[in-house]
């Protein structure tokens, strides 16, 4: 059994996977280095697109962030990939509509570790407030973004806070957050945000974090 779910864990969370680092001079393992020691509050492991990493690799990897991870004493968590969160015995693991079925993954991981779920629908929140063992709801993209090749259409801040309203789980905002517009989400009701390029491609993580940390205090 990993870290138990709190809702504080989306204050600050942090999506990436090799694809996101656009640096040549860093890799991905110092990038979560330096955001961890920023004080993100959660990780997930996203290793998605044509230059991703797969099989070996990705899995050496993934044992390497959750190390990483685990040394800081932040969640780990993996996207999409029930046998990989296993393998590195990781603290949750997240899907979205299009992968593999919430149910079964519930089924797959029984009570060792949480789960996360994507909705940006008032229909799909309202199934998984009736689905037991989904500890939270990611919700987006609020903004355009361009991290995500497969994004669904932009749902706005409004649209956000309707959703936060029907949901009986802290929800996290995520797509095209910047530290610019950051500032108009805590009004929505979120627990924190996910953000992909705002860390991966920061000219100052420490600073990013510091924003992130400082917009939901609680």
């Amino acid at each position: 059994m990993g870290l138990p779910f709190e809702s504080g864990m989306l204050r600050s969370y942090f999506i990436a996977g090799t694809q996101d680092i656009k640096d040549k001079h860093k890799t991905l393992e110092e990038v979560v280095k330096q955001a961890l020691e920023a004080g993100i509050t959660a990780f997930q492991y996203r290793e998605k697109g044509p230059t991703s990493l797969t099989g070996d690799a990705k899995a050496k990897m993934a044992q390497a962030l959750r190390e990483l991870c685990a040394d800081y004493q932040v969640p780990f968590i993996v996207d999409d990939d029930v046998a990989l969160a296993v393998q590195t015995n990781a603290d949750g693991v997240h899907v979205g509509q299009k992968d593999e079925r919430v149910t079964q993954v519930l089924k797959e991981i029984g009570e060792t570790m949480f789960v996360g779920l994507s909705c940006d629908t008032k229909a799909q929140i309202e199934i998984a407030n009736q689905t037991a063992g989904i500890s939270y709801i990611g919700s987006g993209p609020v903004y355009p973004t361009g991290s995500k090749a497969d994004a669904d259409p932009v749902i706005g801040v409004d649209s956000l806070a309707n959703l936060v309203k029907v949901s009986q789980l802290p929800v996290v905002a995520i797509g095209g957050i910047t530290e610019e517009n950051i500032q108009e989400l805590p009004k929505t009701g979120v627990a924190g945000t996910a953000v992909i390029s705002m860390i991966a491609q920061s000219d100052d993580v420490f600073r990013t974090v510091k924003v992130m940390n400082t917009t939901f205090k609680n």
